[in-house]
C-alpha cells in the first residue's frame, strides 16, 4: 500500500542547528573530560583539535549530499543512491549501531548523573523516567519536540558558558592573566603525539550528532540549501566549544590525575565555583542527557523509517507514521524498549561500540562524494577537484585512522555487528542474487 502521509516541513536553519548541537550534548565535554584528560595525558585541546578536524573534512561531504539527496536517511541514503544498495544496507545496518543504542547511552548516563545525586533512589526508575518523558514528546511530533529543545539548549549553553568563565578566572587568580595563554593543552613535549590522538578517537564521540540532522531533511523547509549550511554550522560550533572549554578546564587542572576519572568535571566544578555552582553544574548535565536523548530518538526513529520504508526493514513495522501526529510511533517506542537495556548495563559497556558505526557510515559518506564526481554528478562535478575528492579522500583517510585507534572491544564488536549485518542482507537478497528493495525517494 502506497505511503500517502508525509512528514511536516516545520523545521528552520537554526531550529535544526540547534537539534544538532542537542544531539552533540555540548555539556559532554564535561561529562567526559576526566577520561579523555587521562588518555591524552592532559592534551584534550588537542584531542579535539584532531577530532574536530576530521569531523570539519567528513562535514563538508554530508553538505554536499545533503544537498544531493535531500531526503531522510542519513548516511544510508548517501550510500544506497552513490555506491550500490548493498552497500547502502551494509552503512544503514552500521548507522544503527550508532543511532539506535546512542539514545539508551545517553539515558543511561543521565540516570548515572541523577543516581550519584539521589543515592536512595534506584537507578532503574531514572531510566524509565527518561524513556517515558523522552518517547512521549517524540511521539506528539517534531514541531512540539522543537519547542522543548530550545528552551532547555538556552539552559545547557548559559551553564556552560558560566563553567568556562569561572573555570578562567581560576586560572587567573592562581597564575594571573598571563596563565590564560598556555600550549600546555594542545602541546607537551614529555607527552607523546600518540596520546593525543588516542584521546581523538574519545574526543570524537562527542561530535555524533552533527550528522544526524540529515535524517530531518525532510522536515526542513528548503533543504537543499538548509541543511547544508547547518551540517557545517554544527561542525564548527561543536568544534569550538568543545576545544575552547576543554583549553580552560585543561589549564585549571592540568594533567590528567583525578581522585575519580568517572567524577572529574564535579571535582573540577567545586573548585571553580563552591557547593552552589556543583548543584547548578550537575542539574544542568542532567537536563543535557534529556536534551540530547530527545534527539538522538528522533533522529534514529526518522532513519529506521527511511529503510522501512524501502522495505529493507518490514515496512509495515517501521515505514509507518502515525496519522494524527505523524510521526514514525512504533520506531519511537522501539527505541525505548531498547532504551530498557540500560538497566542490565554500565556506561563503559554500553559505549564501547558506538564509535565504530560512525566512522564507518562517516568514511561512506565521503566515498560516496568521490563515487558521485567521478560519476559526473551535476551537482558534484562543478564543485572541482579539491572539494569533490581532495577533501572527502582526506575526511575519509582521518575517518579510519580514527577508527584504527578505538579500543580492542569497540572493535571486535563492530566486527561482529557488521557481520550479523551482511547475514541479514545474504538472505534479504537470496544470497546476493538479488538486490536490497528499493524505493522512488520523492516526498
Amino acid at each position: 500500500m502506497t505511503q500517502t502521509i508525509k512528514l511536516d516541513r516545520t523545521l528552520g536553519l537554526w531550529s535544526v542547528v540547534l537539534f544538532g548541537l542537542a544531539y552533540m550534548t555540548p555539556m559532554i565535554v564535561f561529562g567526559t573530560f576526566g577520561a579523555l584528560a587521562s588518555a591524552s595525558d592532559g592534551t584534550t585541546a588537542m584531542a579535539y583539535f584532531i577530532a574536530a578536524l576530521a569531523i570539519f573534512l567528513t562535514a563538508v561531504s554530508y553538505g554536499i549530499m545533503a544537498k544531493v539527496y535531500p531526503v531522510a536517511g542519513s548516511a544510508y541514503t548517501y550510500a544506497r543512491k552513490s555506491l550500490n544498495p548493498g552497500a547502502g544496507f551494509l552503512v544503514g545496518w552500521a548507522v544503527l549501531l550508532d543511532y539506535f543504542f546512542l539514545p539508551m547511552v545517553i539515558w543511561l548516563i543521565g540516570a548515572a548523573y541523577l543516581t550519584s545525586a539521589f543515592p536512595s533512589v534506584p537507578a532503574w526508575l531514572w531510566i524509565v523516567g527518561f524513556i517515558v518523558l523522552t518517547t512521549a514528546v517524540n511521539v506528539i511530533g517534531i514541531a512540539f519536540a522543537n519547542r522543548v529543545n530550545i528552551v532547555l539548549m538556552l539552559v545547557q549553553l548559559t551553564v556552560l558558558v558560566v563553567f568556562v568563565a569561572l573555570a578562567a578566572r581560576y586560572v587567573v587568580a592562581i597564575n594571573g592573566t598571563g596563565g590564560l595563554a598556555s600550549v600546555r593543552p594542545f602541546f607537551d613535549a614529555s607527552v607523546p603525539f600518540g596520546a593525543s590522538v588516542a584521546g581523538a578517537a574519545i574526543a570524537a564521540y562527542s561530535f555524533l550528532g552533527f550528522d544526524a540532522v540529515s535524517t530531518l531533511t525532510e522536515e526542513t523547509r528548503e533543504p537543499t540549501r538548509t541543511m547544508p549550511r547547518a551540517i557545517m554550522i554544527i561542525a564548527v560550533i561543536g568544534g569550538l566549544i568543545f576545544t575552547g572549554a576543554a583549553y580552560i578546564t585543561q589549564l585549571a587542572h592540568p594533567g590528567g590525575e583525578f581522585a575519580s576519572v568517572d567524577a572529574a568535571a564535579s571535582e573540577i566544578a567545586l573548585m571553580i565555583g563552591g557547593d552552589l555552582f556543583v548543584t547548578v553544574f550537575l542539574a544542568t548535565l542532567v537536563v543535557a542527557q534529556f536534551t540530547s536523548g530527545l534527539a538522538a530518538q528522533a533522529s534514529v526513529g526518522r532513519l529506521l523509517f527511511a529503510m522501512g520504508r524501502d522495505g529493507v526493514l518490514p515496512a509495515g513495522i517501521f515505514g509507518k507514521l502515525h496519522e494524527k501526529w505523524r510521526t514514525p510511533v512504533l520506531n519511537l517506542v522501539l527505541v525505548g524498549i531498547v532504551g530498557l537495556l540500560a538497566l542490565t548495563l554500565d556506561v563503559t559497556t554500553s559505549t564501547s561500540f558506538i564509535n565504530f558505526g560512525a566512522f564507518l557510515a562517516f568514511t561512506a559518506v565521503n566515498v560516496s562524494v568521490i563515487a558521485l564526481y567521478l560519476k559526473g554528478n551535476a551537482i558534484v562535478r562543478p564543485l572541482g577537484p579539491i572539494l569533490a575528492l581532495a577533501v572527502p579522500a582526506a575526511g575519509a583517510v582521518c575517518d579510519l585512522f580514527l577508527l584504527w585507534n578505538l579500543d580492542g572491544n569497540a572493535k571486535l564488536l563492530g566486527i561482529v555487528w557488521l557481520a550479523v549485518g551482511v547475514v541479514y542482507l545474504a538472505y534479504l537478497t537470496r544470497f546476493f542474487r538479488l538486490a536490497p528493495p528499493e524505493m522512488e525517494f520523492a516526498e
